[in-house]
């Protein structure tokens, strides 16, 4: 029996649900430029969460989200994404979290597949009549003794 949801749970689109559980926050310091602000704040979140051992995704939304971020997980089937353009801890939560969810809307999108259809019969004509149109401008253009 699954548990009631939890208020922390991470909606991503509807029907898949990541619980909070399964989602690895941690608040690392920054690097580059600022200070000693950057130097002694933990203020980038790196997330972490394992596409292969979630129970927020069936079985073939999971082989999509594998085939389709394979060269963002690691040998464990991780996800990871690191956040840290904003100086709050918290806004760089709330940014990781959103590039998750984007990431896998995104990943889940199932296309349609595309039907081949012909070329209609008035294009094809027109194709033809400006093909033979350039070609007769470009006979016009050489010389008399080509």
């Amino acid at each position: 029996m699954m548990s009631a949801p939890s208020p922390d749970d991470l909606d991503v689109v509807p029907g898949v649900r990541i619980p909070a559980a399964e989602l690895e926050l941690v608040a690392i310091t920054g690097s580059g430029p600022g200070g000693q602000h950057v130097n002694r704040s933990a203020t980038r979140i790196a997330l972490q969460w394992n596409v292969r051992t979630s129970r927020a995704l069936r079985e073939e939304q999971r082989a999509l989200v594998m085939a389709r971020l394979a060269s963002r997980l690691d040998t464990d089937g991780a996800l990871r994404i690191v956040a840290g353009e904003y100086r709050s801890q918290q806004q760089n939560r709330r940014a990781a979290l959103e590039r998750l969810v984007h990431l896998l809307a995104r990943a889940l999108v199932v296309q349609k597949p595309r039907k081949a259809t012909r070329p209609t019969r008035g294009s094809v004509e027109r194709r033809l009549t400006d093909k033979r149109q350039r070609g007769e401008v470009k006979r016009q253009r050489r010389r008399d003794d080509d």
